[in-house]
């Protein structure tokens, strides 16, 4: 019998651990020989992106190559191209061109979100995000660069659209990140701008209040109620009809699943997710796997669901990764669920704000958030040592995330 192939897309958080999960999964079925676990991604390496908003992006893609390798996960440099549904046979691109095909007996679909880009006048050509590790280090560039140019309240000025956790984020970070490119002395001036009718309405009302009264501690301008309508070299003009002359603008309103799930059959959510099962199986795609960014997955029984965060993608890369094993080698299937859900927003200067529950209720706020944002921001999101029996004992569907 010829060798039985998992297929996963993507070295994110959920893929990196979909296949370390399924190596243990096959593992644990002494069938190492039988079924082997291929990882495909551009590079070996995953990307820390909840921390692409902060100001020095240093280890911010570790290399993951010696952490497939002691497990046995083979990795292909390449981006998927068709997933092959029906033939179950991807198409893989490489980055000199040259195209490959694999079959596969299951696929895990690992390939993240990708920032939300409407088609709003000027917003493509003058505006930064901090999505992608290269669109980051576009940022930095940028703002170093602002201390060459003549002053002016533009070059002072940087406009953040969006309220959510990035934007948030990268707000808070923005007044230390100009004073360190115009002096500390420097007038600068720090807007977030966000269609809700209060900035961080959507973390509820304590956790809102707290976000709003951090962001007038740093002298953050909220402009509620508004959008963005066009930008342009020198600044934006919002939905009022107000202008902001600013050097610097920062898109970060929203994220749409990796274009590759919209080749998987049934249904899908508002912003593209494959609706998965509770083993994380897409229900009309025999043989695939969803996760990560790419599912949406109920976390319990009381109606709450995955969002868009390495807390979720680090269980469902498990799950997924494991299940998908687990119907090739005989092993029971695991169901998802991850019923505790945090938050820990950091809020640079004023400190993080720690949240339980999905209401949110605040635990922790300034430094003592900010200790424990640190701990998950430098230790908890990276990937282990490859330390085989470690990894293989942190990689079961099991493993708790959030204690």
């Amino acid at each position: 019998m010829s060798k039985q192939t998992i297929l996963v897309a993507g070295s994110g958080f959920a893929g990196v651990w979909a296949a370390l999960s399924a190596a243990r999964a096959i593992s644990l079925a002494g069938r190492e020989g039988d079924v082997e676990v291929v990882i495909v991604s551009p590079e070996p390496r995953l990307v820390i992106r909840p921390r692409l908003y902060e100001a020095v992006l240093e280890n911010m893609d570790p290399d993951v190559s010696e952490l497939l390798a002691a497990v046995g996960v083979r990795h292909i440099g390449g981006l998927i191209q068709d997933i092959g549904v029906e033939g179950r046979e991807a198409t893989i691109v490489h980055g000199d061109g040259a195209v490959q095909s694999i079959k596969w007996d299951r696929f895990v679909l690992a390939t993240g979100s990708r920032l939300a880009t409407p088609p709003i006048p000027g917003l493509a050509d003058h505006a930064f995000d901090v999505d992608q590790l290269v669109s980051a280090q576009r940022l930095d560039a940028h703002i170093t660069s602002l201390g060459a140019r003549a002053e002016t309240a533009a070059r002072n000025t940087a406009v953040v659209v969006g309220g959510g956790f990035t934007g948030l984020e990268g707000a808070a970070e923005m007044p230390e990140r100009l004073r360190a490119a115009l002096g500390s002395d420097a007038q600068v001036r720090v807007v977030i701008v966000d269609p809700a009718p209060q900035i961080g309405a959507d973390m509820g009302d304590e956790a809102g209040e707290a976000v709003r009264a951090a962001l007038v501690e740093m002298d953050i301008e909220q402009r509620p109620g508004v959008r963005l309508t066009a930008v342009d070299a020198d600044g934006v003009t919002l939905s009022d009809g107000s202008r902001i002359d600013a050097a610097t603008v920062v898109w970060s309103a929203g994220l749409r699943a990796h274009p590759l799930a919209a080749q998987v059959p049934g249904e899908h959510d508002a912003v593209g997710r494959v609706v998965g099962d509770a083993f994380l199986r897409a229900p009309a795609a025999d043989g695939i796997f969803v996760t990560g960014d790419t599912v949406k997955a109920a976390t319990d029984a009381v109606g709450n669901f995955t969002v868009m965060s390495c807390q979720h993608a680090l269980s469902l890369g498990r799950v997924a990764g494991h299940n998908a094993a687990a119907e090739l080698v005989g092993l029971n299937l695991h169901p998802y669920s991850q019923p505790k859900y945090v938050t820990c927003l950091d809020l640079g200067a004023w400190g993080a704000l720690y949240t339980e529950g999905w209401d949110r209720q605040v635990r922790l706020t300034r430094e003592e958030g900010k200790k424990v944002k640190q701990e998950i921001n430098g230790v908890w999101i990276y990937p282990p040592a490859p330390d085989r029996d470690a990894v293989f004992a942190m990689s079961n569907p099991d493993f708790v995330i959030v204690p």
